[in-house]
């Protein structure tokens, strides 16, 4: 009985040295070996942008499949799938107009959102701060463009529960104001940042509805604007947007697996998404994620580990204005009957990580929380219920896979987010690297363990 009491309680121990070793491995081929911040060099700085439907796409996707060759992927192939194809058109441009004054305001028009026509459109304009007061002014609305200004929640901690908060006037503002004859929109950048520099983002029309021009507002001219509407009732803007939509075009999912040695029917995906919006260099949105993945492989290959179970990265297609690349994924994946049984994403920056995110049974988070002392060496100290990603949460609701989410610091993430600051220059080397380790760290756990 003592002798089995030994048995018991030691190996467990002896399972942890393991891996805590192995993770040891991963940690100092990352940090002396790694390929991520060159392979985001050469994505950011060699081909730019990379909005569906750009030539910039068809780059990016060649990048992809080579960038996993070179990490040692046993078969890579792309997945076609039908992406939207919108052009900005344009320099944008709007100037506040009042007493005969005409200063020029920061804008961005939201992706998916029509053109104003090279005249623009000038019109009064009407302050509104929520969707409540525009339905208590909706008689005022008829031949105004409709301004937004609606604030990042300052109290929250986690920033992007402030961004799921502001989001809404983005996506939905457009239609919403439309609906009462509002002739464009103007929306307060869903940010919090201290500068001028306007942040674009996908809006979503309504069809029965009449699709108008809708920009986004630079944090200090909202301020400038919001402040002059309240003192001012006669102020106008000019717009000029040069946005259209052109047909559907064909993308792709970048995707690259190592085959499972001993459950190779069982697919472990990780991930991020190839696209960016049209400014900046998609440096943080989703470059990093998406050169974190592929160092996952890289390094599980360069250390020698091999995987029980498939192990594939998806760079995946179309997740800022359509999500086309995840659903066509998991729609494949359900056509096919593939087994997946866990998913991971980096989508939230390559900012220091400090946690994961999961969408999984309380008995599956309770094992993975077991391994919360092998990742916080390495900067991880929370295992969060509810997490995942755009590009894999349809897999979670087609297949139930469970699914979890890279958590970085996110304090500077809305600095940058679809803003022309997105730029390879705001990634930390080090920050990014210790991402990568993490992930690694927690796809080997689940390869060997299970879930």
């Amino acid at each position: 009985m003592f002798t089995a009491f030994l048995i018991i309680s030691v190996l467990p121990v002896r399972g942890q040295q393991e891996d805590s070793l192995m993770i040891r491995k991963i940690a100092d081929e990352i940090l002396l070996h790694g390929e991520a911040w060159n392979n985001l060099r050469v994505l950011t700085k060699e081909i730019g942008h990379r909005l569906a439907g750009s030539p910039q796409m068809a780059k990016a996707e060649a990048w992809g499949r080579k960038a996993l060759e070179q990490a040692g992927a046993d078969k890579v192939w792309l997945q076609p799938c039908m992406v939207p194809h919108w052009v900005r058109g344009g320099k944008d441009e709007a100037w506040m107009i009042h007493n005969k004054q005409k200063q020029p305001l920061a804008v961005l028009a939201l992706g998916n959102t029509v053109g104003t026509g090279t005249q623009g459109i000038t019109a009064p304009v009407l302050l509104v701060h929520s969707f409540d007061e525009l339905e208590q002014r909706k008689d005022e609305v008829k031949g105004k463009i409709v301004f937004y200004n609606y604030r990042f929640n300052d109290q929250f901690i986690r920033t992007f529960q402030a961004y799921s908060d502001a989001v809404r006037y983005r996506a939905q503002g457009p239609s919403r104001a439309a609906r009462y004859g509002a002739v464009a929109v103007l929306v307060r950048s869903m940010s919090h940042a201290t500068d001028n520099i306007p942040h674009t983002g996908s809006t979503s029309y309504v069809d029965s509805l009449p699709k108008i021009p809708a920009a986004a507002l630079g944090l200090r001219d909202a301020d400038r604007l919001a402040d002059l509407l309240q003192q001012q009732a006669n102020v106008q803007v000019q717009l000029k947007t040069y946005g259209k939509m052109l047909p559907d075009t064909i993308g792709h999912n970048v995707i690259g697996e190592i085959k499972g040695s001993v459950f190779p029917e069982e697919i472990i995906t990780v991930g991020g998404h190839l696209d960016s919006w049209d400014v900046g260099e998609g440096a943080h949105d989703d470059g990093a994620g998406c050169v974190q993945a592929i160092e996952v492989l890289r390094v599980l290959k360069a250390v020698g580990y091999r995987p029980r179970r498939t192990i594939r990265v998806v760079l995946f297609a179309n997740e800022e204005n359509g999500l086309r690349g995840g659903r066509k994924y998991a729609e494949e994946a359900s056509a096919k009957k593939e087994k997946h049984v866990f998913a991971l994403e980096s989508d939230a920056g390559g900012f220091t990580p400090r946690g994961f995110g999961f969408t999984m049974s309380p008995q599956q988070l309770e094992k993975v929380s077991n391994w919360a002392p092998l990742l916080r060496p390495y900067g991880v100290y929370e295992l969060n219920a509810g997490g995942g990603g755009a590009d894999i949460g349809p897999l979670n609701r087609t297949l139930g896979t469970p699914v979890a989410g890279l958590q970085p610091d996110s304090q500077r993430y809305f600095d940058i987010h679809h803003a022309p600051s997105d730029v390879l220059e705001a990634v930390n080397k080090r920050e990014l690297e210790l991402g990568a380790i993490n992930m690694a760290a927690l796809i080997y756990l689940v390869d060997k363990y299970g879930l």
